[in-house]
């Protein structure tokens, strides 16, 4: 399997864009008035998130329909599709890369990787925390950022007030810069929130949330360069875990796991 593929033409015109930096600088700092004006609705974070997620799936490599990926997404999700007022759609992208992501369209995409080391409940509670941030309108800021960051070598795009339409190697900065984008620890902790009660709503074992979290804990430990770099915006994995735990407890569904590991084969 790769790992996640943003441009091909980002890492082509890397020496254009490093000679170009200076005059980058001039058109963010003449266009900044445009930027704070853009006017940027529900319905443009939509289309852009779609356009991005559309360019991801056709630059990585899609699981298909009889993938064991996909019958255990359906599985777990398929009754998911419209959830909380939204409509959703997931699809796995077979990549070496642990992650998964929600956009502001109600894409959501999860990594193999991600799913060999999670059990179904775990990734009950992963999925429930990005859906999460697609209801809270997290995914929104994150793509509003991510299309300034596209758009910035692009004058005409930065001084607009309005959206305007990328093209091929602009969608590839966005997907990259969508995927590179954090949310504040408070939405975070708001999508924790959202997840714990999503798992009670539909008679989950919230204790999936408790062992994915302890599970990131040790994957921050193992892969230091890359899912910590990752995880570096969210809260830390720990705490997260205790906070689950404590809600558990609350509630009367704690049931101690005892001593949670990675796995050392697939699920």
């Amino acid at each position: 399997m790769k790992k996640v593929v943003f441009s091909a033409l980002i890492a082509m015109g890397a020496v254009t864009l490093s000679n170009a930096q200076i005059k980058l600088d001039k058109v963010i700092n003449t266009a900044s008035k445009g930027v704070k004006a853009l006017s940027f609705s529900n319905e443009d974070a939509k289309r852009l998130s779609k356009e991005a997620v559309d360019w991801m799936d056709e630059h990585n490599k899609v699981a298909n329909a009889k993938s064991p990926y996909t019958k255990r997404l359906n599985k777990l999700f398929a009754k998911h599709k419209n959830e909380d007022g939204l409509t959703l759609n997931y699809k796995v992208y077979l990549v070496t890369d642990i992650n998964a992501f929600a956009c502001a369209d109600g894409s959501v995409r999860v990594f193999s990787s991600l799913m060999d080391i999670m059990t179904d409940d775990e990734l009950l509670a992963i999925i429930g925390h990005e859906i999460g941030h697609v209801k809270n309108e997290d995914t929104k800021d994150a793509i509003k950022s991510a299309y300034l960051k596209a758009a910035a070598l692009d004058a005409a795009s930065m001084a607009s007030s309005t959206v305007q339409k990328l093209n091929d190697s602009q969608l590839g900065t966005l997907a990259s810069a969508m995927l590179d984008s954090s949310h504040s620890r408070k939405q975070e902790s708001q999508a924790d929130d959202y997840s714990y009660e999503f798992m009670k709503k539909h008679g989950y074992n919230v204790m999936g949330a408790y062992t994915a979290f302890k599970k990131f804990a040790l994957l921050t430990k193992e892969k230091p360069t890359t899912f910590q770099k990752m995880m570096s915006s969210h809260p830390d994995s720990e705490k997260r875990a205790e906070a689950v735990k404590k809600k558990a407890k609350k509630d009367g569904l704690w049931n101690d796991p005892g001593e949670i590991t990675l796995p050392t084969k697939k699920k």
